[in-house]
């Protein structure tokens, strides 16, 4: 389908948690959804070490003040760019002298060609007001079913998968703090974060509470289109697309948790079978980045 690509692809990329994950939020002038995930608790009681590893959205409008406090606070060393080519083109990220930055696009462009390959639909929407584009398209059953596999396809693309690996280990060696993003920080980023605390030994609570974070940061956008969708006669399927494409979908995230332990038996055991990222070099993860 035409649209998708032309119009919700790009709104997919554009567009309740405990006291301990707000208290990691970070302030930026022209950085969004921004958090460290240093003080989280592991199961074996340790703690990852403050200064150390950022979760975010996109890098293009950091300000001079946001790069002094990356240096300054985290001793940045690496950025990890989970964008796919287009995005780092229209908004390239703030260049930092002495941090490498790494491009390791993880959006499945098999799952897109899913739904693009041999369809001639040309649905559009007649509003150029983004909202209510959202709250337009959230009522056609392609994008819900879009929306709505996302995350598994993520997590099952081969070459996503290669990807992440690598991310693992550019976090493992880096010689600095660590940053990933996307262009949000929400769903790409939110995998990678999930897959370094699984490497670190979290629990899955913490986990989802730290992927759960980000609709604290779009929760204004999200009301107001669901909203619009109320008022449209919309209901669950049209309000779970808004989720999924403005904020984060939880139950979405979960699930795809649930379909990994069911083939992999636990996200740690999915790290290596999956990703590469093996038990030993979970390990080291865990010396480098955890303290007492």
């Amino acid at each position: 389908m035409k649209f998708i690509i032309r119009v919700l692809l790009p709104l997919l990329v554009l567009t309740a948690c405990s006291p301990a994950s707000r208290d990691r939020t970070l302030s930026f002038e022209g950085i969004e959804n921004a958090r460290e995930l240093g003080g989280l608790v592991m199961q074996d009681g340790r703690t990852i070490r403050h200064g150390a590893l950022v979760r975010s959205g996109e890098l293009s409008k950091a300000s001079d003040s946001d790069v002094a406090l990356l240096k300054d606070r985290f001793a940045l060393s690496d950025v990890f760019d989970f964008r796919f080519e287009a995005e780092r083109r229209s908004k390239p990220d703030r260049e930092m002298e002495g941090v490498t930055n790494t491009w390791l696009s993880t959006l499945p462009q098999a799952f897109l060609a899913s739904f693009t390959a041999g369809r001639a639909d040309t649905t559009t929407t007649q509003s150029t007001d983004l909202l209510e584009a959202l709250a337009q398209y959230s009522f056609h059953p392609k994008a819900q079913e879009m929306a709505a596999r996302l995350y598994p396809a993520i997590v099952s693309d081969t070459t996503s998968q290669q990807r992440y690996g690598e991310f693992l280990r550019g976090v493992l060696n880096a010689k600095g703090g660590a940053l990933w993003h996307c262009s949000q920080g929400k769903d790409r980023c939110g995998w990678g974060s999930a897959f370094v605390l699984a490497a670190l030994g979290a629990s899955r609570k913490t986990i989802v509470e730290d992927f759960a974070l980000s609709n604290v940061s779009y929760a204004q956008t999200v009301d107001v289109i669901s909203a619009k969708i109320l008022e449209q006669g919309g209901g669950e399927a049209e309000l779970s697309f808004i989720r999924s494409m403005v904020g984060v979908n939880v139950e979405n995230f979960e699930s795809t948790l649930d379909m990994i332990d069911a083939q992999y038996g636990s996200l740690q055991n999915y790290l290596e079978q999956a990703l590469g990222f093996t038990a030993a070099e979970q390990e080291r993860m865990k010396q480098k980045y955890l303290t007492r």
